[in-house]
């Protein structure tokens, strides 16, 4: 059932962002939509795209076509800047399961890459079309510079399923319980709170364990003219699922403090209907 103050917020927090597209849908704990603006656009999301990654891996692992502990290399043809830390580290090789405890948390761009290149993107594609993913997919490599061969962006999504795979997520019916566990887990272990989660005060480095009652699982991703945060907020027994992106093509360097500001506003009204709806 919609909610009227939750969608009336929205509008108005986003109303006066001019140059700036927006996907947003907030669902509550069943997966029923509360709020939405924009939910069925596939935008541009960076490294949420990662979330469809470490589902699989968290398959492949339960079904036993793979086991965390095997150890993968560092591939130099895989190595790109930015996010991530395993690019400054010494060692070579990591489990699989070491490498996903680093794309969850600091989203790490190696790490991803050389997942990437053991799991396969036919392997992603299957698992998109189990999902019943339509407008939210995982496109190509990450990469340094893209050419006109590459893929334009590294994936897309809409906010309508991204909310609604982190609905699944919390109610343990992604895929299963045991990859739902698994993967909450290493949602756990995200660093980047800088975005709608901005709102709730968390540790960065330490919010596995509930808050004053909150507890939040999110994936975030960020590029030139992209902030994405896909996530669900919990507040004691009570859950909402949240996925707030914004996509703008305008040389502004002001429009990034928008949207972040716009997205700590949204955060803050999720956070005041949960503790008002429980």
């Amino acid at each position: 059932m919609p909610h009227p103050m939750l969608q009336q917020s929205i509008d108005d927090a986003i109303s006066t962002t001019t140059n700036i597209a927006w996907s947003i849908c907030i669902r509550n704990g069943t997966g029923q939509e509360l709020a939405s603006r924009n939910p069925d656009t596939s935008m541009r999301i960076a490294s949420v795209g990662k979330l469809l990654l470490l589902a699989e891996v968290a398959r492949q692992c339960d079904a036993g076509e793979i086991t965390g502990m095997e150890l993968l290399g560092r591939d130099p043809e895989l190595v790109v800047a930015d996010s991530g830390i395993w690019q400054y580290l010494q060692v070579d090789k990591l489990s699989i399961h070491d490498l996903c405890v680093l794309v969850a948390s600091v989203s790490d761009n190696v790490a991803t890459n050389v997942l990437l290149k053991h799991i396969g993107f036919e392997r992603l594609r299957d698992l998109s079309d189990a999902l019943g993913l339509l407008g939210t997919a995982l496109l190509d490599y990450v990469r340094d510079h893209r050419g006109p061969g590459d893929a334009p962006t590294f994936s897309i999504g809409s906010a309508a399923e991204l909310s609604f795979l982190m609905s699944r997520l919390v109610r343990k019916e992604l895929i299963s319980q045991a990859i739902s566990e698994q993967l909450t887990a290493w949602l756990a272990m995200g660093v980047d709170l800088s975005m709608v989660a901005s709102a709730f005060g968390f540790d960065p480095l330490a919010h596995a364990e509930s808050d004053r009652g909150f507890s939040i699982r999110n994936k975030t991703g960020t590029d030139t003219g992209v902030r994405a945060d896909v996530g669900a907020i919990g507040w004691k027994n009570t859950w909402f699922s949240y996925a707030v992106i914004a996509n703008w093509e305008v040389a502004d360097p002001g429009l990034r403090d928008t949207v972040l500001s716009r997205m700590n506003t949204i955060g803050k009204m999720l956070r005041d209907v949960l503790q008002e709806d429980l």
